[in-house]
């Protein structure tokens, strides 16, 4: 440092004070005013970089101690205010009009509450008459206080790691986004990246980046594909939860919109806009989420006739695939503030958001709410200390298992800016433990029903089935894009279609605990395979693989029709069966020389001439089903074939569950 001066006396930059370094003096107080330029300009990031310079040779000066303080609060790096406020409020208490105000502020960002709160009523007690107007806002940064005081003292039980410098940079890392499998992460970052970096932030132009989940890792990520990133801003916004969807915000046009990409085998499409219900031309659409069933989009928009500055809307598919109208979510979720970064959990009922108008410890905090069965949002509640802090908490996102979420959030441990934080939830009944990742697994209970033999894995909390896994050629092996149809059997209703990616077959779907679910899948050329999943509401999290392995229309092909019920001993079809007994009509109407047998199984409990009666009359009874609806008798067949074709072992309620089955077998094509 240039001066060694007494602490508590401000030197300002002027000559008098330094009178035998004038060269020392003159290249400082050259980067001082280059400083205060681009101050005035509102180029803070450029202004201080300059300051930091004249700070070198001059650390005692008030004025740039105060100004410096206030480029810390415009970045991301918020935190690091409070040492330039403090020692300017030190060496000069006069040295700006605001000064109380800003050392409340930076107080508050360091969670010294019990100071903000002295702070901010000092410099209420010296507002003017002509300066109330001020007093609401400054009355609500006291409660923000208080009530993070509450939330640390009454901190929820999670850990909080920052993910570390394969992800983050000494640039700005934000908007997480991750599959519901926790599989792959798609974010958002301002490193370097070819383009010219801002003079404004020292930051590049946004682009989305890619990492993989493997081992309990991320690997190292890689730009999305260059369909997508450009010269402009592109952020993450929202995903599906099979990944293979994703909303983009797009700053090229407007005041900023949102468009959609699809992933098709290994490349991803170019943004296409989404409706105009959503991205208004006069609006900043600023972030969006896709509902798990695809029906809704929610968004967050400025436009006009909102409760606020930024509110949350949502848009609904019609039947016909229209989209209808924007609705505002209403004053239970938006605020006379600002809502912001909308993410719905893949169980389609829990809305995660930032918010500055409910309950926060400052600035925008994450907050959750859930729909109920008549579609009516809770109350929001504040996920609390240490997820939130009392600095902006944006862009969260949850596995579906409920074990992590993701933020992005600027705290003291941050490798620059903006970094992207992972939280592990502990659970308010389980003792604090550091054992291992196992200690949060819950304990495993009954599994989605009697059908699901593949591996699971159960979390509480989370009323959601997580259904993944491939589809493939029967005979090759190769991957298959197909079309993958989920079911309410109840009420004989499409809920959603998904596809599976073409070039590695793979599919996700989630299914919410409460339903009889039938899943259908569909390709060209092959016979449709179908899986029941019969999920009772109080269901917990569960995760079910499937390999799925489809078989081409030939001679003596067999599929089993999963979704056929009939009434317990009764050959009487339940009206669940419709949906599952539609797809084989539509399949024999569109191939009219179809010939197929109707099979009927049974297990090996009760007599075998019983059981040889039961399962013929129930194929019969498909057999009459198919007729009524204009499928020629001649080419259906029906047959009883008791427990004489066991698909697994009989000795336990699992195995007899898929013994108990009716399958259709193509007896000739042409």
């Amino acid at each position: 440092m240039g001066l060694n001066a007494t602490f508590g006396q401000d030197v300002p930059f002027e000559k008098s004070y330094f009178p035998n370094q004038k060269d020392e003096f003159k290249k400082a107080k050259r980067a001082f005013d280059t400083g205060e330029s681009a101050f005035n300009a509102e180029s803070y990031y450029q202004a201080i970089e300059f300051y930091s310079q004249a700070y070198q040779f001059n650390s005692n000066s008030a004025l740039l101690n105060y100004r410096m303080g206030v480029c810390c609060m415009k970045l991301p790096y918020k935190y690091k205010c409070m040492q330039y406020f403090e020692k300017a409020y030190q060496l000069n208490p006069a040295v700006a009009n605001d000064i109380h105000l800003m050392l409340a502020v930076s107080y508050h960002y360091n969670s010294r509450f019990d100071d903000a709160i002295k702070e901010y009523r000092s410099y209420i007690s010296h507002l003017t008459p002509m300066e109330m107007d001020k007093r609401p806002l400054l009355e609500k940064k006291i409660q923000e206080c208080e009530f993070g005081k509450k939330m640390q003292a009454e901190p929820v039980r999670a850990f909080i790691d920052n993910l570390g410098p394969t992800i983050n940079t000494p640039f700005n890392e934000h908007s997480p986004l991750v599959s519901a499998d926790e599989s792959i992460m798609f974010f958002t970052s301002t490193r370097e990246n070819g383009n010219e970096i801002s003079q404004e932030d020292g930051q590049y132009d946004e682009d989305i980046y890619v990492s993989k989940g493997h081992n309990k890792t991320w690997t190292s990520p890689t730009p999305i594909s260059s369909n997508i990133n450009s010269k402009e801003h592109e952020a993450t916004s929202g995903i599906s939860p099979d990944g293979q969807q994703l909303l983009v915000y797009n700053s090229r046009k407007g005041n900023g919109d949102i468009d959609i990409c699809v992933l098709k085998g290994n490349e991803w499409s170019r943004p296409s806009e989404l409706p105009r219900q959503i991205s208004d031309k006069n609006a900043h659409e600023s972030s969006a989420c896709i509902s798990p069933d695809g029906r809704r989009i929610y968004f967050v928009s400025d436009r006009e006739g909102g409760y606020g500055g930024s509110d949350i809307y949502y848009c609904e598919k019609t039947l016909k695939g229209k989209w209808g109208p924007a609705v505002n979510l209403g004053p239970v979720i938006n605020t006379q503030y600002d809502e912001e970064s909308v993410f719905l959990h893949p169980d389609g009922r829990t809305l995660y958001f930032s918010s500055n108008g409910h309950e926060t410890m400052g600035g925008l905090d994450i907050m959750m709410s859930q729909m109920d069965d008549r579609g009516q949002w809770s109350k929001p509640v504040n996920v609390g200390f240490p997820i939130n802090s009392p600095d902006d908490d944006l862009s969260f996102s949850m596995s579906a298992n409920g074990r992590h979420g993701y933020l992005s959030s600027s705290r003291a441990d941050a490798l620059g800016g903006l970094d992207i934080y992972r939280i592990t939830f502990l659970g308010p009944e389980k003792p604090y433990v550091l054992s291992g990742e196992d200690n949060l697994i819950a304990a495993r209970s009954q599994p989605v029903s009697d059908m699901v033999m593949e591996k699971s894995v159960e979390i509480k909390t989370i009323r959601l089935t997580i259904v993944k896994g491939v589809v493939k050629d029967a005979f090759t092996g190769n991957p298959i894009s197909a079309k993958i149809d989920i079911t309410d059997n109840e009420k004989n209703e499409l809920i959603f279609t998904s596809q599976s990616n073409e070039s590695t077959g793979r599919f996700l779907v989630s299914l919410p605990s409460g339903k009889n679910y039938g899943l259908a899948v569909h390709a060209d050329n092959y016979l449709f395979h179908s899986e029941n999943f019969d999920i009772p509401a109080a269901t917990e999290y569960q995760e079910v693989e499937k390999e799925i392995a489809l078989n081409n229309i030939k001679k003596d092909v067999k599929i089993t029709l999963r979704n056929v019920f009939f009434e317990t001993g009764s050959a009487k079809l339940k009206p669940t069966s419709y949906a599952e007994l539609g797809r084989l009509t539509q399949l024999l109407n569109d191939m009219p020389t179809l010939r197929i047998e109707i099979s009927g199984h049974t297990d090996n409990k009760g007599g075998y001439a019983n059981n040889k009666r039961l399962s013929e009359a129930r194929a019969k009874a498909v057999v009459t089903f198919l007729i009524s609806e204009g499928i020629p008798a001649e080419r259906l067949e029906y047959k009883g074939y008791s427990s004489d074709q066991p698909v697994a072992d009989n000795k336990t309620a699992a195995g007899r569950a898929l013994n108990r089955r009716v399958e259709f077998k193509v007896l000739s094509v042409e």
